[in-house]
């Protein structure tokens, strides 16, 4: 073990001698810190609101969350992409959306396209979305779906397992469970020698909303007061947790949304129920991380894994209930019914904010992100309020795993990664910001943050302007009366988008890329 014959060899020296300098460097060697690098979880949820969670102020029951954050690392000012396949591009790549094609993933490298050669087991399960496969741009093992949402019942025709069609159980399957099945095989499969990084991607809560009768008769009688009543509760658990500050107001109830008060009595009882299938399903979400976080304490490396929670975009305003459901008035735990809520709701998951999925506005972009890792965050239970972006993981992965970023992979170009690494943050350090944070939706909803100030639009209509600082819920447009502000940011603006292009984007998520996405019955997002 030890070359002692090589080492006799080389040194000239007697058994007694080379018995004593083995035993100085055993003395050494054990006395030398660890360099341990830890494992990476990254998991992602799909339109759930900035407030839904308990310890970001919902009255969903999300004890396992909750614990993460109470011994970890809670971010307020954590920023999305709005929607779900420009999200995924971006947290996937480290680049922003429009640069790399949407979907397609070209000039970039996948997380685990980096981390692979950095000696990391690379795992995914869960929603995809992208072009290609998972096991064609890095990822060791897969289990989910290809498509952009997906029946949680009987699935669709697009899962697969490890590159391979996945045949979906025709009774005892529920997609949130399954995810979380084929993690954690993928993780006691995995060679233990190695570091391992986790990209679980649940497609809930997404629409449709279906979950366990059992798990929506949890929440029956919880939500009979309304959306109104919901964002008032909300916002005063918000403000003792420190989410928000003491002086924060609710954002207007936009005119499209009624009052609960004008709703009819099976206009509300409807109501109650889909609020009710939302919160079950984001309930059972919570159970599996529970699951998850379970089978790291056995396997002794809860300590060492570095997990992140967050969502996808804001909650998501898109009425898309199908006829037949209504028609046959079934329940959310049928396979065949297919409900989804709107705007009442969709406002009040989003509390405090303005707007929602697609939006720029904060609603839209604005997600809660959890941060757990006993040996790397300095100080537990925790609260941030510096900003960050899905552009910062592909930089803080690979500080941890002390490896490069790439120009190239596999002889093509790749682009360079956007972000700054979170690690300063979570030593409890004020991290370098970045100089601004760019935000698009198809070139049709934009933003930039630049410091405390935010320009955005909405359906390329004007321009606004916003001192977040002061005014996060946006109703304050400052864009007449802080003109020189509002020149300079969008000065800054034209010269992100001009590098970053948000026309790149066309083609969407549908378009080309290294080999042929697979798309399945149900392509919305």
């Amino acid at each position: 073990m030890f070359r002692a014959n090589a080492v006799r060899s080389r040194c000239r020296l007697h058994g007694w001698k080379l018995s004593l300098l083995l035993t100085a460097f055993l003395v050494l060697a054990s006395s030398a810190p660890a360099t341990e690098r830890p494992n990476i979880i990254l998991i992602l949820v799909d339109d759930m609101g900035y407030s839904d969670i308990g310890c970001y102020g919902g009255e969903i029951r999300t004890p396992h969350l909750d614990g993460l954050a109470q011994r970890g690392l809670r971010f307020t000012q954590f920023y999305n992409c709005a929607k779900c396949e420009t999200t995924r591009a971006t947290l996937l790549t480290g680049r922003y959306a429009p640069e790399v094609g949407v979907g397609k993933l070209n000039n970039a490298v996948t997380l685990a396209e980096a981390l692979q050669p950095a000696g990391y087991t690379t795992l995914m399960s869960g929603k995809w979305h992208m072009s290609a496969e998972p096991t064609d741009r890095g990822f060791d093992r897969y289990f989910g779906h290809l498509s952009g949402a997906t029946n949680f019942f009987t699935g669709d025709n697009t899962f697969r397992l490890d590159g391979k069609p996945f045949e979906v159980p025709k009774s005892g399957f529920y997609t949130t469970d399954a995810d979380t099945d084929y993690a954690i095989k993928f993780i006691h499969e995995a060679d233990r020698a190695k570091p391992f990084f986790l990209y679980l991607a649940y497609n809930a809560p997404h629409y449709p909303l279906q979950a366990p009768e059992a798990e929506v008769r949890k929440y029956m009688d919880r939500y009979r007061e309304g959306w109104d009543k919901l964002r008032e509760e909300r916002l005063a658990r918000m403000k003792e947790l420190g989410i928000v500050s003491a002086e924060q107001q609710l954002s207007p109830r936009p005119d499209d949304v009624p009052a609960w008060e004008s709703l009819d009595d099976k206009q509300r009882e409807r109501e109650n129920l889909m609020m009710a299938t939302f919160a079950a399903m984001v309930d059972r979400v919570d159970q599996n991380i529970g699951r998850l976080t379970d089978t790291l304490r056995e396997l002794e490396e809860f300590d060492n894994t570095l997990i992140l929670f967050l969502s996808d975009n804001g909650a998501c305003p898109f009425q898309r209930t199908k006829p037949n459901t209504i028609e046959r008035n079934l329940m959310p735990w049928d396979p065949e019914s297919y409900w989804t809520y709107d705007k009442g709701w969709a406002h009040a998951c989003n509390t405090p904010w303005r707007e929602y999925k697609q939006n720029q506005h904060e609603g839209g972009i604005s997600t809660p992100l959890i941060a757990h890792w006993p040996k790397g965050i300095a100080t537990p239970g925790q609260i941030t309020h510096q900003p960050g972006h899905l552009v910062d993981f592909m930089t803080t992965f690979l500080d941890l795993a002390e490896t490069q970023y790439p120009s190239e992979y596999q002889g093509r170009s790749v682009g360079p990664a956007r972000g700054r690494s979170l690690r300063p943050i979570f030593a409890g350090q004020q991290r370098e910001p970045h100089e601004a944070i760019y935000f698009t939706f198809y070139g049709k909803n934009n933003a930039l943050r630049a410091g405390d100030f935010k320009l955005v639009n909405r359906n390329n209509g004007p321009w606004e302007l916003y001192d977040i600082a002061r005014d996060r819920t946006e109703g304050q447009d400052l864009s007449t009366k802080n003109t020189d502000k509002f020149a300079e940011l969008k000065k800054l603006w034209a010269k992100y988008n001009s590098e970053i292009g948000a026309g790149r984007a066309e083609g969407g998520p549908s378009g080309g890329g290294p080999g042929k996405r697979r798309q399945g019955k149900q392509k919305a997002d």
